[in-house]
């Protein structure tokens, strides 16, 4: 009798980590609303800033001559994006990565700059299971790598071989953008801005499962990563920003708000340490998840101006 005890015991262990795997993988990777994201404490802004785009800056979006594009993805997906072609006929151009459950609409404010302080052209796709894009699971940056890729040869094709391309997300953008850049890449591409980005999937997910439910890693992390190989055609191990950055070969920003809770201030020490190439580190005080370009815009934008200036005239010799 103890063993069959033992035995249902084991059976009732499994059958409640693999349940409990299955709904982490609905909750965090599936296409669905994200109720834990509502009012969460550690995704709110300043009380005087907007969390990355304020309402005159997607205003500011509507009011511009952008056209809705698309391509296909490796996999059969069609992903949309926003493509706002410079009025000067720019050379330069930036493709903005948006944040987990975002779209690209919402990274107007970065579009914005880039446009009226540096004539640029911008891209904001969507990403695959994000806004207008395809998709059923959420690539966190790593299915996503890919399709960048491919929305980097799409700018070339629009815009010519002579073209230069920054790379520049927020969140999951900006671990996106890192991932990108460990993949091979035409020499268009000639650095890459990323704003509080997480180290991996695995390190991001163990930090939220302890932050919203107070359970451990294991088991719940290492069944919900086999479910998503299984499903989503990733792992949470693999899908990492550090390993990544191993094989970057462009000059790297990394920006993050030191008082950041959703992705915590001490990644972002770990990537830079990391990076190989050319980088530099800016931390904003008081700055939330998200919210260093709306707490101290001068400061960014003074170390964005003379990172992209530095870079550009570097490469360009």
């Amino acid at each position: 009798m103890l063993l069959y005890g033992i035995t249902a015991f084991i059976l009732i262990i499994l059958i409640s980590t693999w349940v409990g795997g299955l709904y982490f993988f609905k909750t965090a990777i599936r296409r669905a609303p994200k109720p834990f994201l509502i009012d969460n404490p550690n995704l709110m802004p300043e009380p005087d800033n907007e969390l990355i785009s304020s309402a005159s800056d997607l205003e500011w979006l509507d009011m511009q001559n952008g056209e809705t594009v698309s391509i296909i993805s490796h996999d059969g997906l069609k992903l949309q994006g926003t493509w706002i072609p410079s009025t000067d006929k720019s050379r330069q151009t930036v493709i903005l990565a948006h944040g987990y459950s975002g779209r690209g609409r919402e990274m107007a404010g970065f579009a914005r700059y880039y446009v009226e302080k540096r004539g640029c052209n911008v891209l904001m796709p969507d990403d695959r299971a994000h806004g207008q894009s395809e998709g059923d699971v959420i690539g966190f940056g790593w299915l996503d790598r890919k399709d960048y890729v491919d929305w980097i040869h799409w700018v070339i094709n629009q815009t010519g071989e002579k073209t230069d391309i920054v790379l520049h997300g927020i969140s999951m953008g900006g671990a996106t953008v890192l991932m990108t850049g460990g993949e091979p890449l035409p020499d268009q591409v000639k650095a890459i801005v990323s704003d509080c980005s997480y180290t991996s999937v695995k390190d991001e997910l163990t930090f939220q499962l302890k932050q919203l439910y107070k359970l451990p890693a294991f088991p719940f992390i290492p069944v919900t990563s086999l479910i998503s190989r299984w499903k989503a055609g990733y792992s949470f191990e693999e899908a990492s920003a550090l390993k990544q950055l191993a094989k970057v070969q462009v000059p790297v920003l990394f920006i993050h708000g030191e008082a950041d809770t959703f992705v915590p201030t001490e990644m972002v020490y770990r990537l830079y340490e990391a990076c190989p190439t050319e980088k530099e580190l800016l931390t904003i005080p008081r700055a939330g998840h998200g919210t260093a370009f709306q707490v101290d815009r001068s400061r960014y934008v003074e170390v964005l101006e003379a990172f992209l200036n530095k870079v550009t005239m570097q490469r360009a010799n």
